[in-house]
């Protein structure tokens, strides 16, 4: 927990406070290249459109719409010293297919007003944000396509040819900031968050929006110390609060870093089920041990009322590096979550280094079979991104496939697109970035996901290399 001073504190951040912070991020002298602003995530200078795009195989008819992945590209060369992963403008990535063609590829940064004033171009409208360009997801939500990011960012409205159009605060009802990772309710259509703002240590919200982007739920949840909740899940009964050793850092920001947040021991690691419709008060807490989870798969609940989620898990993160995740160990785990006794037991499903799990969103919250993410180098990797692999889980026969790009080819995270209304689980497609650092160029390879280890269905290469970022969807249009 933070001390009384440090508490005060950072309930009223200063002008004065901030001037020293930004002071000390200026004078900080690097001791090394920064491996966020290097090599394979050295960041693009321009943005760019192609349109005589090269595919090898057969880009499947039945895909029409809209590739999309985010993530940081700093637009201005940062501090390398003070500089982290998760700190960059944001800057989009899209592939648009139709009729089995590419039509084109472009990359946007999404526009905050520093950006728009230095490309000369007038303010993107809306009201001011605490991160004016969000850089970590990029989702259709209620008939619009949204940029977002979390910790007190709004989110960035964009076209379906990535062009920044409004910042909204959702009627003023979501003015403390959204999330980066809202999730879709298929049975109810509702969209649920959890939303939490770096200078209000003392509370989150879980908010619900109906399908028409109305602000229905925005209840407070009361927690200490600040902490970091990257995403949630939700059941049948239930949304899922990872309340985990990540908290906000007075210490951290003082001294100029970017991202102030930091592994905080003394903070307890618990898993709160916040009963749908029911007060923040009545949260149901369960201690787990110390660890941090960016992502979960999935999760649902069984007949005994028992919940069970499916999570890539971190043993520590933020904890001797301030550039990005650093976590000496990650397993993808499955947590069995018990509100009746209020503990949380925990079972190595996969102990191989792996994040990003993505699994058929239209089981979200209901029992599913497949998960689907992408593996990490071995621990002590600097740039964490850097493996040249996927697996794909099948949870019902405990069993894991490899599919192997081959070297110095890495993927990002892959998303699962249904092949028709009607298909069942894992019948579809499965679409994301893989980099080639030998050629300098990226695909956006259509996997078979029913055929994980056989030929891609297709390959779109873009003319250059696409930086690693963070998570991608996929935008069916007309």
């Amino acid at each position: 927990m933070s001390s009384p001073v440090e508490a005060a504190i950072r309930g009223v951040v200063t002008k004065g406070l901030l001037h020293v912070a930004n002071f000390n991020r200026a004078h900080r002298k690097a001791k090394a290249p920064n491996p966020f602003l290097t090599g394979v995530h050295t960041p693009l200078e321009a943005e760019q459109t192609f349109t005589d795009l090269r595919v090898t195989g057969t880009i499947p008819p039945s895909l029409n719409g809209l590739y999309l992945r985010n993530g940081p590209n700093p637009f201005t060369p940062p501090n390398p010293a003070t500089h982290h992963w998760f700190a960059g403008d944001g800057m989009l990535h899209g592939v648009r297919l139709e009729g089995g063609k590419a039509l084109w590829y472009r990359n946007r940064w999404v526009r905050s007003n520093a950006i728009s004033q230095a490309l000369g171009e007038a303010p993107v409208p809306g009201p001011a944000s605490r991160f004016e360009s969000p850089n970590t997801n990029v989702v259709a939500m209620a008939g619009k396509i949204w940029a977002l990011v979390e910790a007190g960012g709004l989110p960035m409205e964009v076209s379906d040819t990535l062009e920044s159009r409004t910042r909204s605060d959702f009627g003023g009802l979501l003015a403390l900031g959204y999330t980066a990772h809202p999730h879709l309710d298929p049975v109810t259509g509702e969209t649920h968050a959890i939303c939490y703002n770096a200078m209000e240590p003392t509370v989150i919200w879980h908010t619900v929006l109906d399908t028409d982007g109305t602000v229905r739920r925005h209840e407070p949840v009361a927690v200490q110390d600040g902490p970091s909740i990257h995403d949630c899940m939700i059941t049948q009964n239930y949304v899922i609060v990872m309340d985990l050793p990540v908290t906000f850092s007075m210490p951290a920001l003082i001294s100029g870093e970017n991202f102030p947040y930091r592994w905080n021991p003394k903070h307890p690691a618990r898993i709160g089920l916040l009963p749908r419709t029911g007060k923040g008060s009545e949260i149901i807490w369960c201690e787990i041990e110390p660890c941090y989870i960016f992502h979960p798969a999935n999760a649902y609940e069984t007949e005994d009322g028992t919940v069970i989620m499916d999570a890539c898990v971190h043993s520590t993160v933020f904890a001797d590096g301030q550039m990005g995740p650093n976590a000496p160990v990650t397993t993808f785990e499955s947590l069995e979550i018990d509100p009746a006794a209020r503990k949380v037991t925990r079972t190595v499903i996969d102990a191989a280094p792996q994040e990003f799990p993505r699994p058929d969103e239209r089981l979200i919250g209901q029992p599913y079979r497949f998960a689907y993410t992408v593996a990490l180098p071995p621990a002590g990797v600097a740039e964490w991104m850097g493996a040249s692999c996927l697996y794909k889980h099948d949870l019902g026969t405990k069993t894991r496939q490899v599919r192997d790009f081959g070297a110095g080819k890495l993927p990002g995270e892959f998303v699962f697109v249904p092949a028709h209304a009607g298909a069942a689980e894992d019948e579809g497609w499965l679409i994301g970035y893989v980099i080639d650092t030998g050629a300098g160029t990226t695909d956006l390879v259509i996997l078979d996901a029913q055929d994980f280890t056989g030929p891609a269905a297709a390959a779109i290469t873009i003319p250059h290399r696409i930086p690693p970022g963070f998570h991608g969807n996929w935008v069916a249009l007309p």
